[in-house]
């Protein structure tokens, strides 16, 4: 067998071209297909890497946040807790002190109306009492008290001071000369001098006596001059006694 080296030699040089077609044309863009997209998987990569890391700083930003908040959330619900507190016990104190005020108010009004009911129980007392007065002394009475009576109203003139009598004198000046003298019963003449003579001698002037029946003085007389009015009647004490109780009850 004869080998035909022209042919190998061309076969060579046809794969040599062939080799050079497949690299010039085939294998090296290939080559740059395969570089380039390892490079963008690599690129894709550490995107994915980068992005992973930037996830996981934010997930620990976002707990981070996430603590503070509960952290935040826990001392606002202490605070607010807090408040209510410092507010309700705030309104049981004002509650309490109105309660007070409104016990105390009750307190002061129940006084006041037992002071009331005590001084009105005392007042009946005294105006029974002097009722009961009137009636025992309009029993017991008679001349002879009126007597007395009369007798201590004509000592009081005699032992007036100076400087009432000389008082009485200036207000009985410029008025009347007549005096009025009431008495529980009909004076006697003798009474009825004494009276007069005492009166002018007082005055310094006679004084013309009207006389008039009064049963409701019980005892004694009321002897009035102008704006001037003596009094030694037991009705007239015994008002003055239960005005005077009166008053000390509203004292």
């Amino acid at each position: 067998m004869q080998i035909d080296w022209s042919t190998i030699l061309l076969e060579i040089v046809n794969f040599l071209v062939l080799v050079w077609i497949l690299k010039c044309f085939l294998y090296q863009p290939v080559l740059d297909i395969i570089a380039k997209r390892k490079a963008g998987i690599e690129a894709t990569v550490t995107k994915a890497e980068a992005t992973q890391h930037e996830a996981e700083a934010l997930k620990q930003q976002y707990e981070g946040r996430v603590a503070e908040w509960e952290q935040e959330r826990a001392v606002a619900r202490e605070a607010l807790q807090h408040e209510l507190d410092a507010e309700r016990q705030r309104r049981i104190d004002a509650l309490l002190t109105e309660l007070q005020a409104e016990r105390e108010k009750a307190r002061v009004a129940d006084e006041r109306r037992l002071a009331e009911a005590r001084r009105h129980s005392e007042q009946q007392a005294v105006t029974q009492g002097a009722r009961f007065a009137a009636k025992l002394f309009g029993r017991v009475s008679g001349p002879d008290l009126d007597a007395r009576l009369s007798t201590l109203l004509l000592e009081e003139l005699a032992d007036l001071p100076a400087e009432r009598i000389a008082a009485l004198r200036q207000q009985a000046a410029a008025g009347q000369n007549d005096a009025e003298v009431q008495s529980a019963r009909v004076l006697n003449d003798k009474t009825r001098q004494r009276i007069e003579s005492a009166l002018h001698t007082l005055f310094e002037r006679p004084v013309t006596c009207r006389y008039r029946e009064n049963p409701a003085l019980i005892a004694g007389l009321r002897i009035t001059l102008g704006p001037w009015v003596l009094r030694a009647n037991l009705q007239d004490e015994l008002q003055g006694f239960s005005e005077l109780s009166h008053e000390s009850s509203a004292d």
